[in-house]
């Protein structure tokens, strides 16, 4: 595991994910994403070996892979995954310490796991170095968007019934940051992009319950270890129906999922032309002159 800062108490967060199973989990996102994978990964015109599933709460996604008919084992990668059904493989792992040998993957994917590890860098780097040249990484994270109207919510209540605000909503991952990232982690043709999805309530306390049973309640490690206070709570969903309501009185809560991929480099794959390769002039392509350095353009009369 990381030993650099710990900004998840991720012991604490395999309770929680514990507890939203027993709850019966609230999977709706998780559904958005596995089909949204699987529409992805259709574009991807060619078939898989083994494939690990890294993280993933549920079965929906590994479902969804087997569907698809391009992959032959798929294995499911989380620490809790012995409590759930023994429909797929199943290796009991850390996202941040990973038990596979160099070279032994084709295919990771994840959802709506990573945006929890302390070192993401370090788990992509691990990610990496598991996948076969060619191999592939398609993985979806909670975006720093997600919860805009929670978390503006909470933090005027907190500052106007307890005098000041406590982290309370995790600082989810930067869509900016991720490509750097994955470059740097050694991954060929990156792609990032993200999408907005808007979920309906009645109340904010509604959106909270979904929360807990996604496993997704507070886990920071800056937390205040005191529950929030009845008054701060009404506070929170006054503050939520006031800003937030829709003309119907229902309440917009947003979440952004961060889409990334990346291959890990094999000599098949497209490289940038070297400086001074290229074998036609990009002036004769627009048929315009071509401007020398220190040539100043003609003035147009």
């Amino acid at each position: 595991m990381s030993s650099g800062p710990q900004i998840f108490d991720r012991p604490l967060l395999r309770t929680r994910q514990k507890r939203a199973r027993g709850l019966g989990p609230a999977t709706f996102l998780l559904e958005h994403v596995a089909n949204e994978l699987g529409d992805r990964l259709s574009a991807v015109l060619r078939r898989f070996d083994i494939a690990v599933d890294l993280g993933t709460s549920t079965d929906v996604v590994r479902r969804g892979l087997a569907a698809s008919g391009k992959i032959k084992t798929i294995v499911a990668a989380e620490f809790g995954a012995l409590e759930l059904d023994n429909v797929f493989p199943r290796v009991v792992t850390d996202e941040e310490a990973l038990p596979f040998a160099d070279s032994s993957i084709e295919l990771v994917t994840s959802a709506l796991a990573l945006q929890f590890v302390n070192d993401l860098p370090g788990t992509l780097i691990q990610i990496r170095r598991a996948l076969k040249p060619d191999g592939l990484l398609l993985a979806a994270l909670v975006g720093g968007e997600s919860l805009a109207e929670l978390r503006e919510a909470i933090a005027i209540a907190e500052s106007e019934t307890e005098g000041g605000i406590s982290p309370r909503v995790a600082p989810f991952v930067d869509v900016g940051e991720l490509g750097g990232l994955l470059q740097r982690a050694g991954f060929a043709l990156p792609v990032i992009d993200n999408e907005r999805v808007v979920v309906r309530y009645d109340s904010a306390i509604a959106l909270m319950h979904d929360l807990r049973r996604m496993g997704a309640t507070n886990v920071l490690y800056e937390r205040r270890r005191k529950p929030l206070k009845r008054a701060t709570l009404d506070r929170t969903a006054a503050i939520y129906a006031e800003r937030f309501a829709d003309p119907d009185g229902r309440l917009r809560a947003s979440f952004e999922i961060v889409w990334l991929s990346g291959w890990a480099p094999h000599e098949s794959q497209q490289r940038p032309l070297k400086p001074g390769s290229a074998t036609r002039r990009l002036a004769d392509a627009l048929g315009t002159r071509e401007i020398s350095t220190g040539e100043k353009p003609p003035r147009s009369s």
